[in-house]
């Protein structure tokens, strides 16, 4: 990461919706270390917990929702020159379960911040979208940008997607300077397991649990798994270069992981001799492969994710332990 980007928060302040989430907090936690001046977090606690928010003097904690008009002028009052909208309903089967609160929280929640960042005159508005919202099953693989799909299969597929159709008209009209941020697979240190959570996190919960892990489909499926480390340096390279303004980007590796394997190595890593079973795949998950194109992150952003897989999942192991007690009081299954 070129210094440069660092400066660009230099006596900053920073509003980061979602920032007790796994991507938020690690965001914060590199932030603080930084030489912003204040970094708000907004987050309602609905998929976070408070004890994994940084503890540091410049961070501030606003308990909220984005749909909260009085918990919004609260974060903004500040002024934040800098915005990064991570909070979300999060999760596929979450939307399906709960399609009316998925629409709520990330269509009119989106909307709600966007119309506040306009207000105050936020020099950056980074928005959290997702790789497997914007490119359908007609994708080609490995997804660029610009071939996005209407084919989705749930709902919080279809509320990313207005979530760019949203940042992009307020670019187009107010000239709102928004980056589009489309993670993929996220892990990494700060992740809870449980009910609707990712499948690192809850396959490190039940095998430090020794129970066998599941896996629905055949184990043959693959995902680009992103280590939150390098998404956290896309996303500052996303507030400081200018060609970043009005642009989506994939925050990826660029590198397909098959479930069977990883299953396999964190068994190993756990010493967990229940092994695995087979379930049956839910009725959403259309896409047998996820593979990301980063070319454009790489030429326009600088963007290198560097961190090796298996050296990721050690690190996701370290947390789970030096965190245990605080991951089993919050477990949902």
């Amino acid at each position: 990461m070129k210094k440069e980007v660092y400066g660009a928060f230099d006596g900053k302040t920073v509003l980061v919706t979602g920032g007790a989430g796994a991507i938020g907090s690690n965001l914060v936690k590199t932030l603080s270390q930084l030489e912003t001046k204040k970094i708000i977090i907004l987050d309602d606690l609905s998929s976070s917990y408070e004890w994994n928010i940084p503890v540091n003097p410049k961070v501030a904690f606003i308990k909220g929702s984005v749909l909260d008009d009085e918990k919004l002028k609260w974060a903004f009052k500040e002024k934040p020159q800098i915005v990064y909208h991570l909070a979300a309903h999060f999760a596929n089967q979450n939307s399906v379960d709960n399609p009316e609160t998925d629409l709520m929280i990330n269509g009119m929640g989106t909307l709600k911040v966007l119309e506040y960042a306009h207000l105050v005159g936020v020099e950056r508005f980074i928005y959290a979208s997702s790789g497997c919202g914007i490119y359908g099953a007609d994708s080609k693989m490995p997804f660029e940008e610009h071939d996005v799909s209407m084919k989705l299969n749930t709902p919080y597929q279809v509320t990313k997607m207005l979530g760019e159709l949203y940042t992009n008209y307020f670019y187009n009209l107010y000239h709102l300077p928004i980056v589009n941020a489309r993670f993929f697979n996220s892990y990494g240190p700060g992740e809870v397991p449980g009910k609707y959570r990712n499948v690192i996190p809850n396959f490190f919960w039940w095998s430090m649990n020794k129970q066998p892990l599941p896996i629905t489909g055949t184990g043959d499926e693959t995902r680009d798994f992103t280590y939150v480390g390098d998404i956290i340096n896309g996303l500052l390279a996303m507030a400081y270069y200018e060609d970043a303004v009005g642009e989506a980007f994939n925050l990826a590796t660029g590198r397909e992981i098959r479930i069977g394997d990883l299953a396999q190595w964190i068994n190993e890593i756990t010493g967990n001799e229940t092994g695995i079973i087979f379930t049956e795949r839910r009725d959403w998950d259309k896409k047998n492969r996820l593979l990301a194109s980063i070319e454009k992150a790489k030429k326009i952003l600088d963007y290198t994710p560097n961190m090796d897989f298996k050296q990721g999942l050690k690190h996701v192991h370290t947390w789970f332990t030096e965190n245990y007690e605080n991951i089993r009081s919050s477990y949902k299954k």
